[in-house]
């Protein structure tokens, strides 16, 4: 499905740059990137938003509550001085103004600087917590603080449970013959509690105080683009290469997971077979101090790194990668990272496959090393499907399990993997396995891509429509599957919950339509029923501006799709055929809960069959199920404990009074161990690497530990253990 909205804007956005050639080359490039996102929506969204007095009270109060979310930073007086924007923001939007935004932003950051001074101020004496007091921890049932005063006491009342929370458990450890708290005092243990809480909150406002006028900048878009819906945002170029990574599973650079502590950039894990890994001299533990990239010219680094080496080096310059020029850069110079933003230094390790980057380090004994590491693909194995067998007792038979944690794609490289290929593989090794049935688990799959939703769901029927697509002008769009071969027609359960969105409401509600499969899980699934697509903005301006580059994108939602029954997943998400207790049932989850959600409709059913073989005895298997859960002591526990959750969600003032808050947690941590059972063995349940996939396991002891505890956890998983109960149970129609 290729975007096709490239040619207008490209002539509306050279139009745009003419008129704001005035200013500062940033707030001419603010001004640009207000006016060709505005641009886009109107042009592209599934559902425009006109720009007048509702949107701007949306924007508005979308934007506070980003910005202030726990009503922790501004007062009343501050939102009254905000009040007369209001239902301003359209007229300042349609002139590119950003008058509201500045002094948003102003007053935060004056607030921010007041508050450090409130914090220590506070943490600086003892807390009395004898006193019969209680915080409120529930925005929603607060208003803003009064004046500062109010806001000072909010903030000794926030300050004050911190350390409360603390000194309890020291208390309890020491209780319980902890050595490093022997003969410790209530004083100091006191102390010790609100010394680290004072550090948290130095690290909580030093990360806040790194935020500049770009990452204030992307919230205000961001609320400009929520109004539309929630799935339209703004992606700076960091962010969008972000999700790019997370979308295709692999990136190209050192393979290390990265942290930022007390001012450093810290190793926390180095990933098993990649460059790093092969290296072998870089450590968990290690501290970056310095990047250099090594031979490299400037034309090799990302557009970002690339703009970030020519400001280190004390140029502003065009960036154009189609002029030789830049071939000729040198950029060996030793970037110092102290202190660096994290998003800022991975961008300067991060690099093209076969370029080196030398890191000076820390080790742990104090030493420092220069090591030189050769970028690599990096394949990030969690984000992939992966398969197990499950058997149970003594049983024959055995059954295949598929876990699919998102619909990946790689949108930039014909190389990269794919959802629908591997999942074809994992299919006809189950085959040779002789499985007796396969549980294909989609909870928490929030989506992807939608192409291999559709070829996926072609796997499992002969061929015919899986989805319909409508934008916002003209009949709905079938996407079929073309492909008439089946490539498992055995017994099929899809697991679901209620963070399943998007890709997997398709496949599911594909596959409950046409009857191929029941669907276990939560009440309802997401509820996501819209399709989006990116705009790179870059290519909405013309080469005459690349000094404004890069701009970024923007992800539109252009698309609703449907069922091909004719109704939308949008909102009401997919109910599962057998439904299970879950943590969350009392609790509000799923698209309804976000704002400004797209509403839900029907349109005509698209014309199918079911499966050919479908199974013969569906509502006994139900009926089976439903008497199993009703009396199966897990789930009675699973519903149980949802409705304590529910519980404690709704109580949320909390107690400042040390004795009040000890005899709570003594009443909360009986309540929990009677929930301790929901996660143990399930006795006979047996979980094996498939044949084909043993090998690669036992030639990595990484990777053998990793699967040994996955299956670990499967071997504990309710959910899954009375699914594989329905597999067993189906019966298919002769074929």
């Amino acid at each position: 499905m290729k975007f096709q909205f490239k040619i207008p804007l490209l002539a509306m956005t050279f139009l745009l740059l003419l008129a704001f050639t005035n200013g500062s080359e940033d707030s001419q490039k603010d001004k640009i990137l207000l006016q060709v996102i505005l641009q886009g929506l109107n042009q592209v969204h599934y559902e425009p938003h006109e720009l007048d007095d509702d949107f701007s009270e949306k924007v508005f109060g979308l934007y506070l509550k980003r910005l202030d979310y726990n009503k922790r930073f501004f007062t009343k007086k501050d939102v009254a001085d905000f009040e007369p924007y209001k239902d301003d923001l359209d007229n300042e939007a349609a002139e590119a103004s950003y008058d509201f935004f500045e002094l948003s932003t102003k007053t935060l950051d004056s607030r921010i600087a007041q508050i450090e001074g409130f914090y220590k101020e506070i943490l600086a004496k003892p807390f009395d917590f004898s006193k019969d007091e209680y915080i409120e921890v529930d925005y929603e049932k607060m208003d803003y603080a009064k004046d500062e005063a109010d806001l000072k006491e909010r903030w000794r009342q926030l300050l004050k449970y911190q350390t409360l929370s603390r000194l309890s458990d020291k208390l309890k450890q020491q209780e319980e013959g902890e050595e490093k708290l022997k003969g410790k005092s209530y004083k100091e243990l006191e102390k010790e509690s609100r010394e680290k809480v004072l550090e948290n909150q130095n690290r909580f406002f030093k990360r806040l105080g790194d935020l500049d006028q770009k990452d204030h900048l992307s919230t205000y878009l961001n609320a400009i683009t929520s109004v539309y819906d929630p799935h339209t945002g703004y992606f700076p170029p960091k962010d969008k290469e972000t999700f790019d990574i997370e979308m295709s599973g692999r990136l190209e650079g050192i393979g290390a997971r990265l942290q930022e502590k007390d001012g450093y950039i810290k190793v926390s894990e180095i990933v098993p077979g990649s460059a790093s890994w092969k290296q072998g001299e870089l450590e968990a533990e290690d501290v970056i101090l310095k990047v250099s990239q090594v031979n490299t010219k400037l034309a090799e680094l990302s557009p970002l790194a690339a703009k970030m080496m020519l400001n280190y080096l004390g140029k502003d310059e065009d960036i154009d990668f189609k002029d030789k020029k830049y071939q000729k850069i040198d950029v060996n110079v030793d970037v110092d990272v102290v202190d660096m933003r994290l998003d800022d230094a991975v961008q300067l390790i991060r690099g093209k496959k076969g370029t080196d980057v030398m890191l000076t380090v820390k080790k742990v004994d104090g030493s420092i090393k220069e090591i030189t590491i050769t970028r690599d693909l990096v394949v990030i194995e969690e984000s992939y499907v992966k398969s197990a067998i499950i058997e149970e007792g003594d049983a024959a038979e055995k059954y295949g399990y598929i876990y699919l944690p998102k619909f990946y794609a790689d949108f930039n490289s014909t190389e990269g993997r794919s959802c629908y290929q591997d999942m074809k593989k994992e299919l006809e090794k189950m085959k040779d396995e002789n499985v007796n049935g396969i549980l294909l688990d989609l909870r928490n799959n929030g989506g992807g891509s939608l192409r291999d939703v559709v070829d996926m769901a072609g796997l499992f029927i002969e061929d015919g429509p899986i989805v319909q697509v409508k934008q916002k002008e003209g009949n709905p769009h079938i996407l079929r599957d073309t492909d008439s071969e089946v490539h498992y027609d055995g017994k099929l359960v899809i697991l679901v919950n209620s963070f399943s969105a998007s890709a997997s409401e398709i496949m599911a509600a594909a596959m409950q339509d046409y009857e191929r499969a029941i669907i276990v899980g939560s009440s309802a699934t997401f509820g996501k029923g819209t399709v989006q697509r990116f705009i790179d903005l870059d290519q909405s301006i013309s080469s005459d501006f690349n000094k404004f580059k890069p701009l970024g994108s923007i992800k539109l939602t252009i698309q609703k799709f449907y069922r091909i029954n004719g109704g939308t997943n949008q909102l009401k998400g997919v109910i599962p055929d057998v439904v299970l207790p879950d943590a969350y049932a009392y609790i509000e989850v799923g698209e309804k809960e976000q704002d400004y959600s797209m509403p839900w409709d029907e349109i005509t059913p698209a014309d199918f069959e079911v499966f050919d073989h479908p199974i013969a005895n569906r509502e006994q298997v139900l009926v089976n199920s439903r008497e199993r859960v009703a009396h199966h002591p897990t789930f009675q526990l699973i519903e149980e404990n949802a409705q304590r959750l529910k519980k404690q969600r709704d109580e949320s003032a909390y107690t400042l009074c040390l004795d009040k808050y000890n005899r709570k947690q003594v009443e909360l941590e009986e309540e929990s161990k009677k929930f301790e059972d929901i996660e143990k063995p399930i006795e006979g349940l047996k979980i094996s690497s498939l044949k084909s996939d043993k090998a690669s396991v036992a030639a990595s002891e990484d990777k053998q530990k990793t699967v040994e505890e996955w299956h670990k956890d499967l071997g504990k998983d309710v959910y899954l253990y009375e699914a594989l109960q329905v597999l067993k149970d189906m019966k298919e129609e002769a074929k």
